[in-house]
């Protein structure tokens, strides 16, 4: 290579930072590679096999010659078909299939290219804080400004909406959502929705809600939909994925509804950057909305174990751990005086001592520095052993900080 050669990356990449989780999940496979036995609690990546049924159609459709051509971008009709008809069921919401659902590699992708087709060079965006890392920097790779509104009570949430909306100029011309929230598992409202839908109207922006984990949810509370609110489908769309409900994560299946304008936006984006779905998947997403909500039922009770094993294993450390009524996650926060670490040192030490791998909260923006989100995706025994390798390295940090041999500061870590 020419010495006088140069890659000059666009000016956007420099507004995004390094990837926090894919950068912990490096040094997971690197430990992996060198035979330690990683016990993995960072990733929302389940570990647990999609339905048979679904498999089996997999199989099936996958054999005929004819799926393997290029499928439709936007979604085979049946299984846009069997979307509608899933929101009737299980939200009482009337959707066509047609020009109010499309299908999307998974909703990250959906979102990415949404954010495309929506937003620009001095466009707003509002997003919830602490955040899933998409939902602020696909609206950012598409030029425009997020602000982050934290995440509190509702009343102070919608006023912080209101606030931004009567402030700047140009008012922002979307609000991103994203409930069961990810990280934190904060729930939203049947009225919160409602008003969020009616500021809307009011200051004219759209609303998109990130509804990813719309089945895990546990101890009899059911997660609300947006476009189960009155005018909804006017102003807003909703994303929601195969991933989590029934184990499809890799398969890359995802969809979104509601407002046509919207969707025909992404669908015209999806047309230049997409080919769509491999048609064997889109047929087992069929079957799968079909036939398998037991599957679900039987996968939130093992989801909903977990997560008592975990937080009970943590209340036992001494951690204060806020039980939570939906997604796949504990959002707990770092005690004394490890907290004085920070997320990313705390997380990279039980890594590298306890063989555990943890998601630290700065990876969800500033504000989640100081917590860890720990996914509920090992088996029971596995967590218990997550927690007994975390105790006796806490342990020994202890003894090393009692020591001098070890600073709890926050200092520069190679990730």
């Amino acid at each position: 290579m020419s010495e006088s050669f140069k890659v000059r990356f666009a000016e956007r990449m420099g507004q995004l930072p390094p990837y926090l989780f894919g950068m912990i999940n490096k040094m997971k496979m690197e430990k992996r590679w060198k035979g330690d036995d990683v016990i993995d609690l960072g990733m929302g990546n389940p570990v647990d096999p999609a339905p048979g049924p679904v498999t089996e159609k997999l199989c099936e459709v996958a054999a005929d010659p004819k799926s393997h051509r290029y499928p439709v971008a936007g979604g085979m009709k049946n299984l846009k078909r069997e979307i509608a008809l899933y929101y009737g069921r299980n939200y009482n919401v009337s959707l066509t299939g047609e020009n109010d659902v499309i299908c999307t590699i998974g909703s990250k992708e959906g979102i990415s290219h949404m954010c495309l087709a929506l937003l620009g060079p001095g466009d707003t965006v509002l997003v919830p804080a602490p955040a899933f890392p998409i939902h602020v920097y696909a609206a950012v790779i598409a030029g425009a400004n997020v602000l982050r509104i934290p995440l509190s009570t509702e009343e102070q949430f919608l006023e912080r909406i209101v606030a931004m909306c009567q402030s700047l100029y140009p008012p922002p011309k979307l609000v991103m959502l994203n409930f069961p929230h990810n990280p934190t598992g904060t729930l939203a409202s049947k009225e919160l929705f409602s008003e969020v839908v009616k500021y809307a109207r009011r200051y004219n922006f759209m609303v998109i809600n990130d509804f990813a984990y719309a089945k895990i949810t546990y101890d009899g509370y059911s997660a609300p939909s947006l476009l189960e609110v009155e005018g909804a489908t006017d102003v807003a769309v909703e994303f929601g994925s195969f991933s989590k409900s029934y184990n499809m994560a890799g398969w890359r299946l995802g969809y979104c509804v509601g407002n046509p304008d919207i969707i025909n936006g992404l669908a015209r984006i999806k047309g230049y950057y997409d080919y769509g779905i491999f048609s064997a998947i889109q047929v087992a997403g069929i079957v799968a909305m079909r036939d398998c909500d037991d599957d679900i039922a039987e996968q939130v009770e093992v989801y909903q174990k977990r997560r008592d094993v975990l937080c009970e294993g943590l209340e036992r450390m001494g951690w204060q751990v806020e039980v939570p009524k939906a997604g796949m996650f504990l959002w707990v926060k770092i005690p004394a005086p490890y907290d004085k670490m920070g997320s990313i040192k705390f997380s990279v030490e039980m890594m590298e001592r306890a063989n555990v791998a943890l998601a630290p909260g700065a990876g969800f923006g500033e504000e989640g520095d100081g917590y860890l989100r720990l996914a509920l995706v090992e088996n029971e025994n596995r967590i218990r052993q997550a927690l007994k390798q975390m105790r006796q390295s806490l342990k020994e940090m202890d003894r090393e900080i009692e020591a001098g041999t070890f600073s709890i500061q926050p200092d520069q870590v190679s990730l």
